[in-house]
């Protein structure tokens, strides 16, 4: 009997453990050496606390030259939750991080990066939102201790972007947040090549909640943002969800054609009426050559960007070449 009953015991434990939902922590990493084992401790010991779910940790490493690769093998050997994806080269931000997204297996999946500027400890808080029954949960950076002047900029960009694009795009978000299962589905379907993740988290349009914080400065470490990659994530995210730059492009196109029109006629008539007076002069033929030649360029340029969107999409290559994967061969 008392054994029938341990039995009994153990099959309900296996039935309980069984219904324990996995959430998947995603973590992009490319020369974080001096982070990436301090922001594995804080998320491990997060779902410690919470202790209702199991939980993997991905971290994909953009082929870092710095011993990122080797502290992830260390952590991986030790910790059997942790999955390590090693690119055979850097991919970018964009395309690494939104690959591992679609590689994560949990009913939930939470996207942070490993610089720790988005603080661990939000899970907590976010799993709280996805219990209450919404299937996104963003990270809003209402403040931050980085540089005033940076911050300015990129508030200044999001406010550009939000009112050129056609969808409600949430302000100061960086994708930091959880994900539904159904969302990552969806994500999978639309098969995106290079993708501006902040945006289609607007376009698919499950309601979502918004958590502010206050984004901390980088401790460790150098950024690997430069100038080239925001201005990369910037026209991503204007030529995938707007077509205001193309259409202005037109309209101003008429307009000085309506305006370089009149001009023409108001000294065609000024010239007949004095002929010997007036005089065209060299200054106005230049400074209009020049302008109207700026103008052109400038839309030949998002032009430009739009037809390399396209080129993006049409060549249909894989997000990212996987080296190496560790743990993987455990969900078997």
């Amino acid at each position: 009997m008392e054994r029938t009953s341990a039995c009994l015991v153990s099959s309900h434990d296996a039935v309980s453990t069984e219904r324990e939902k996995l959430i998947s922590v995603v973590s992009g990493c490319y020369n974080e050496e001096e982070n990436i084992r301090e922001c594995y401790e804080r998320v491990r010991k997060v779902f410690h606390e919470i202790g209702r779910y199991r939980y993997e940790h991905i971290f994909i490493d953009n082929a870092s030259q710095d011993r990122t690769a080797a502290i992830l093998r260390e952590i991986a050997a030790q910790d059997k939750n942790v999955k390590v994806i090693l690119n055979a080269r850097n991919f970018g931000h964009v395309r690494s991080g939104y690959h591992a997204m679609l590689q994560a297996r949990g009913d939930a999946v939470i996207s942070i990066v490993s610089d720790l500027q988005d603080p661990p400890e939000l899970i907590k808080e976010f799993v709280a939102k996805w219990e209450t029954g919404f299937r996104i949960v963003i990270g809003v950076k209402q403040e931050s201790e980085e540089s005033i002047i940076f911050f300015a900029v990129r508030r200044m960009y999001y406010e550009m972007v939000g009112r050129l694009a056609e969808i409600q795009l949430t302000k100061n978000a960086t994708g930091f947040g959880l994900y539904d299962r159904r969302f990552i589905d969806i994500l999978k379907e639309i098969d995106d090549p290079y993708p501006y993740f902040r945006g289609l988290v607007s376009e698919i349009g499950f309601p979502s909640a918004q958590i502010s914080y206050l984004q901390p400065a980088r401790k460790r470490g150098i950024t690997s943002n430069n100038f080239y990659r925001l201005y990369d994530l910037a026209m991503l995210g204007i030529t995938n969800h707007s077509k205001v730059p193309l259409r202005l492009a037109t309209m101003l196109g008429f307009t000085l054609s309506f305006l370089s029109f009149i001009v023409a006629v108001f000294y065609l008539i000024f010239k007949l009426l004095f002929w010997q007076q007036f005089s065209l002069g060299l200054a106005p033929l230049v400074v209009g050559l020049f302008f109207f030649g700026s103008v052109q360029l400038f839309f030949i340029g998002i032009l430009g960007e739009y037809i390399g969107a396209i080129h993006t999409q049409v060549l249909k290559r894989p997000l990212v070449i996987e080296l190496e994967r560790l743990n993987f061969e455990l969900e078997s």
